[in-house]
């Protein structure tokens, strides 16, 4: 697959090609002697961004001079009379000449028209391409300086005689650089593009209308002002307006407005998920009235009138000594309070069953503490999830931001000292995602480390379940973690922490099982922009990279992906190992992030391009 990058340029644009240059060919820029930085080749496959850009009408260069003194000279009958820059474009724009004869050059040499975009000045053509592709194109050979914000130049580069009138100069797109350049401050499409190996979706190519990807969202509602402000500043595009199908479960509504509540989860989700998946639609199942979406979901059930309202068979599932929702802790529908909440508020209507199929994908980016709830309705749900599974649907979340405990939210089990897993987390049938970052200084071309910023109070979850036991896929990596890189923890077994002086589980389920970044995302919030992060981030990122995936095989006539964790776990080279970081929490420094599986970043995070051709190759 292809790897980005952006790049700092020493005015020209590439090195002197090694084979002959074709007749007709000319040099258009030329060093008068080699630049001692740039000395290593160039991957064939790092992708450029390239700028043409072409040279203004020559009768407005030759009147330009007159006609501006004509609006500026105090005596001049035209004194003020300033043109409005759509005038300016339309006068001074490259002959239509010139955009035919470079557009015709350009896919005749294999830069197919759709990849093209031309600027609204008309004085540009802008395009993405590999090493190896711009390399045929100028008769030219890239070199860089080896250093971590890769500088590319070269000597001279040639174009075909006959439209070297039209060029002005080619050179890489320096806001790009600029933006790929501060990743490890600001993380924008661009960077998660560079960092896992993948380019943005053809916008214009056709898609397949059953693979939707799914986001779950409760209590937290985005805002169309907020999402179009992200598209028009980082990704351009994606056309305003771009929104969600809404499928909305016992009274959820969105979007909501800036003055209302706009929602900075939902706002990352869609921020990070649209970049990677458009032009594949997105469905927002967003799940309960307002009485009931902004309860404490600490101290009340979750997920399950979700559940109910794609799988109408759960409404009524008996499993683990329960039947149907439980009554203490879940919504009740029709909701029939009065008095308590506004009409807009509450939803009158039956709970809400089967009314809506899942989709190939579905990222969740909440959750709670496996202490939050009873052990049977945790079980009960994990039955949900392996039916799910069974269906072929990827149900994707995030490990949680606390470390090995639960932060600020409640107190560590025992004496503040015994780790707390997460939920749904720890159930064997969904795939769990940790957090990681890019160290301040580096860029997205050196490893990423487990995200701890403890300005936030954050870390990547990670641990074992107390009351799931290790999975078969995950057996060999958990015990290769333990025998190479043994925790220093007293430990107990079968979740029995209450009658022990162990802090973790040696035989529960692993958390995380992969992971992506989720620190210092590029997100708008009531009309600014701002930084977000968390698990919550990581988890839409790899989600919408298996639904990119599903897509992939539905073209060639394969199915969805279903439960990744097996395949995962047999094919970890897929995935890049995260070797640094750790989450601490109960008052220790929690794990460590080693090399293979850890209870940090599990198996590391995704290279689309080995998944894909992973993926690819299975039935």
């Amino acid at each position: 697959m292809m790897h980005h990058v952006f790049i700092t340029c020493f005015g020209l644009f590439c090195l002197v090609w090694s084979r002959a240059v074709p007749p007709g060919h000319v040099v258009h820029e030329m060093r008068l002697s080699s630049h001692p930085q740039l000395s290593k080749r160039m991957h064939p496959d790092v992708l450029l961004p390239v700028r043409i850009g072409l040279k203004h009408s020559k009768d407005a260069l030759e009147n330009a001079e007159r006609w501006l003194m004509e609006v500026s000279h105090p005596h001049s009958p035209k004194y003020g009379q300033f043109w409005s820059q759509e005038t300016v474009i339309d006068v001074f724009r490259p002959s239509d000449e010139a955009v035919e004869a470079v557009g015709r050059w350009l896919t005749s040499s294999g830069i197919a028209k759709h990849r093209i975009t031309h600027s609204d000045n008309r004085g540009w053509f802008a395009f993405d391409a590999t090493v190896q592709e711009v390399e045929f194109l100028l008769h030219t050979e890239y070199l860089h300086d080896g250093q971590r914000r890769a500088s590319v130049g070269c000597n001279q580069y040639h174009v075909p005689a006959h439209i070297q009138q039209h060029i002005d100069y080619i050179t890489p797109g320096k806001n790009s650089n600029d933006e790929l350049a501060s990743c490890d401050e600001v993380i924008t499409p661009a960077c998660v593009r560079a960092l896992y190996n993948f380019d943005a979706a053809d916008p214009t190519a056709p898609v397949n209308p059953d693979n939707s990807l799914g986001i779950f969202e409760e209590g937290d509602f985005y805002t169309q002002e907020d999402l179009d402000l992200f598209f028009s500043n980082h990704t351009s595009y994606i056309p305003n307006g771009t929104h969600p199908i809404l499928n909305s479960i016992d009274g959820g509504h969105a979007p909501n407005n800036w003055t209302d509540f706009p929602g900075s989860e939902s706002e990352l989700d869609f921020a990070l998920a649209y970049p990677i998946v458009y032009p594949q639609s997105i469905t927002l199942f967003q799940t309960d009235d307002m009485y009931y979406a902004q309860r404490d979901a600490s101290k009340s059930g979750w997920f399950n009138t979700f559940f109910d309202a794609i799988d109408g068979s759960y409404c009524t599932y008996s499993a683990w000594g329960e039947t149907g929702n439980d009554p203490g802790l879940d919504p009740i529908y029709p909701d029939l309070r009065n008095g308590t909440a506004s009409d807009e508020d509450i939803y009158n209507g039956p709970l809400m069953c089967g009314v809506y199929k899942p989709t190939n994908v579905i990222s969740i980016s909440y959750g709670v503490y496996e202490m939050d709830l009873p052990a049977y309705y945790q079980k009960r749900q994990c039955d949900e999830l392996l039916k799910l599974a069974l269906q072929g649907v990827s149900v994707v979340q995030a490990s949680g931001d606390t470390g090995v405990g639960a932060g600020g939210y409640e107190d560590c089990l025992g004496d503040n000292d015994v780790f707390t897993p997460t939920a749904l987390n720890s159930c064997p049938w969904i795939t769990n995602v940790g957090g990681t970052t890019v160290v301040k200084g580096n860029t997205v071309y050196d490893p990423e480390v487990a995200v701890n910023n403890p300005w936030q109070d954050y870390s990547s979850s990670g641990g074992f379940s107390n009351i799931f036991p290790i999975p078969a896929y995950q057996a060999s990596a958990i015990s290769h973690y333990f025998k190479h890189h043994n925790p220093p923890y007293p430990y107990y077994h079968n979740g029995n922490w209450n009658q022990t002086k162990g802090i973790y589980n040696r035989n529960g389920r692993g958390i995380p099982d992969v992971s992506a970044n989720g620190d210092k995302i590029a997100v708008y919030w009531s009309g600014a922009p701002s930084l977000s992060g968390g698990t919550s981030a990581s988890c839409p990122i790899f989600a919408s990279l298996l639904n990119r995936i599903v897509e992939e095989r539905l073209k060639v006539g394969k199915g969805p992906i279903g439960f990744v964790n097996p395949v995962l776990y047999m094919y970890p080279g897929v995935l890049n190992d995260i070797t640094n970081g750790s989450n601490p929490g109960c008052g220790t420094e929690g794990f460590r992030a080693v090399e293979g599986w850890d209870p940090v970043t599990g198996l590391g995070t995704p290279d689309f391009g080995r998944m894909l051709g992973l993926f690819l190759s299975l039935p």
